[in-house]
């Protein structure tokens, strides 16, 4: 599956992670699977600081597509910069788009993905619209977004 780019991404979080000697596989670079995990750590620290958590009736965040492409590999030791921007938010979802860059490495793009975030009502197994609060806090951040951070 191709994504295509989101058209207008704003920054919104970015986190350094510490790669780990058992997030590398066999070739001796991080395992790809890991690379989904760091995107993950970095998109559920933004939800989580956005309150974007479930509510009272268990309607909340799931995501419905993630996808990477890797442009370098990335190594043991070192740390990557997670790099979250968000697209427009639709009626019940908002498309996150992330970057992860190595710290040591002068910051260079290693590799980008995301991951559309749907929010759900589990009961119906169906699409929910975004709450409110939600919405205006996507809107906030957006407003105040930083500019992106340039590819070296």
């Amino acid at each position: 599956m191709i994504v295509s780019p989101v058209a207008e991404k704003k920054l919104v979080y970015t986190v350094t992670i510490p790669i780990r000697w058992g997030d590398m596989d066999a070739m001796g670079h991080v395992n790809n699977t890991v690379y989904f995990r760091y995107m993950e750590q970095a998109r559920i620290e933004w939800l989580t600081m956005m309150g974007c958590l479930p509510d009272d009736k268990g309607n909340g965040p799931v995501i419905v597509n993630a996808y990477c492409t890797f442009k370098r590999a990335l190594k043991y030791p070192g740390q990557v910069e997670v790099c979250t921007y968000i697209g427009a938010a639709g009626r019940s979802s908002i498309e996150t788009i992330q970057e992860m860059r190595s710290v040591g490495d002068g910051y260079a793009l290693y590799a980008e993905g995301g991951a559309k975030v749907v929010w759900l009502d589990p009961k119906t197994e169906k699409s929910a619209p975004l709450p409110d609060a939600i919405r205006q806090k996507i809107q906030e951040l957006k407003a105040a977004a930083k500019p992106k951070r340039r590819a070296v």
